[in-house]
């Protein structure tokens, strides 16, 4: 990589909103164990906390892609930056029910929002042959976010001290509003919306220089095309491309990830661990989440995306259906039973963390074209957030009314689908720039006759 040591402090803080999505989607499950100790919740507004984030998330994701596209990439991270702050604040004062539903809303603007704009960023400024690892970097600061709340609710459980765990989201807010200030702009951004030169200079910092003049070349080429933003978007030939991206992100969420993610600690809590046992078998699942998701990225540049994704299916699936059966011939009614709950956790979290954490990161902005990526994937990460939703609203009125063993199943069947759809209809992009994937993909729409 050409450039010097700044540029991967570029790819850190632009990935720092993955570690605050992932904060802030592991520290309620933690802290739930305690609020409800001083607000009183029902299954249902339990459901609605857990899950309010994901409604700003929606909103958030569908709105701040078209917005980066218009204003730019590194603008919108600072904005994202300072709803953290504001939603941490609000959740850590909340009072009642209703604020701490308010505090999840806004904090899940800005999740929404990185969702759509971090992955854009790594792709449009990482070099072809390393994108794949370094775009993985945001579902790795995902994971290491999950992590570090995680460690925040054990070291705050014995105390109960739930406004601790929810507020501590401020610190890493405060440091990624920072250190957006030093981040430089995507050059495809600014070869679009600024000079050519500007967008060669920040090149220098993560290329090699023989590699810069043919990626110039070619958005240039692509730029010479004069659709809008808009005129792309709705575009018959992006249509199939769009579809396929909101299905892959929908399908990432109800695979079962955020039913482990959210509900773990509750889990272990109901088969007689302690708060604190339950939490540190969390911690655990969350060690594993993080190292898993360092090896995959070392390889992700070196084996094909879809064969990663298969191999990950087959893997959930298998442990989702080892889980079920153990459920109903040991039970969770013993902390034995409970700890061999945590290893099937596990596996299904070597398996998730594998391929399809970071492996969707990588590829849904590949899939879009340069001059509607951001409004694209936005959209893609509002189809995740749905899903996101879905199972966190629903999977704690599932579990009650069906079983955790049932529910297991259902996302085991889930799962089959969603090799199904990644063998059938996702396209190949590794080794290939963003440019020759959008060539293609014109082409390939332009041959059927869209």
């Amino acid at each position: 990589m050409g450039g010097n040591v700044n540029n991967k402090i570029i790819f850190i803080f632009g990935a720092l909103g993955g570690l605050l999505y992932g904060f802030d989607m592991g520290v309620i499950s933690g802290a739930l164990l305690f609020i409800k100790n001083d607000i009183p919740l029902t299954t249902f507004t339990e459901g609605l906390v857990v899950s309010s984030m994901l409604f700003g998330a929606i909103i958030g994701a569908g709105f701040s892609g078209p917005l980066s596209d218009k204003f730019g990439r590194r603008k919108m991270v600072f904005m994202i930056s300072i709803i953290f702050v504001i939603g941490s604040i609000a959740l850590a004062l909340a009072p009642n029910m209703e604020m701490l539903v308010i505090g999840r809303f806004i904090i899940g603007l800005a999740v929404g929002g990185s969702t759509a704009i971090v992955p854009v960023y790594l792709a449009e400024m990482a070099p072809t042959d390393q994108r794949g690892s370094l775009g993985s970097l945001n579902q790795l600061m995902i994971t290491v976010g999950i992590l570090s709340s995680y460690l925040v609710n054990y070291a705050f459980a014995d105390a109960e001290a739930w406004r601790w765990m929810v507020g501590l989201a401020v610190v890493p807010s405060f440091i990624m509003m920072i250190g957006v200030l030093f981040m430089p702009e995507s050059p495809r951004w600014l070869l679009e919306n600024r000079s050519e030169k500007e967008a060669r200079k920040v090149m220098r910092l993560t290329r090699k220089p023989e590699d810069i003049d043919k990626e110039i070349q070619e958005m240039i080429e692509i730029n010479k095309m004069s659709e809008s933003a808009w005129s792309v978007l709705k575009s018959a030939w992006l249509r199939p491309t769009l579809v396929i991206g909101c299905g892959f992100a929908l399908l990432q969420q109800i695979i079962g990830i955020n039913a482990i993610i959210y509900y773990t600690p509750s889990i272990l809590s109901e088969a007689g661990l302690g708060s604190s046992a339950a939490i540190l078998g969390t911690v655990g699942i969350g060690i594993v989440n993080v190292v898993v998701t360092i090896f995959a990225i070392m390889i992700i540049d070196k084996v094909d995306r879809k064969k990663l994704l298969v191999i990950g299916n087959i893997g959930m699936v298998a442990s989702l259906l080892t889980m079920s059966a153990l459920i109903w011939t040991v039970g969770l009614d013993t902390s034995f039973g409970a700890w061999i709950i945590v290893g099937c956790l596990s596996m299904f979290i070597v398996f998730f963390a594998f391929t399809w954490g970071p492996v969707l990161w990588v590829m849904l902005p590949e899939l879009f074209p340069m001059r509607a990526r951001g409004a694209a994937t936005g959209i893609a990460a509002l189809s995740l957030s749905v899903g996101s939703l879905l199972v966190a609203q629903l999977f704690p009125m599932m579990s009650k009314a069906f079983g955790i063993g049932q529910v297991f199943l259902i996302f085991a069947a889930i799962g089959i689908v969603a090799m199904i759809f990644v063998i059938k209809y996702l396209p190949e992009t590794r080794g290939r720039s963003l440019e020759e994937i959008e060539v293609d993909l014109r082409r390939r729409a332009s041959a059927k006759g869209v």
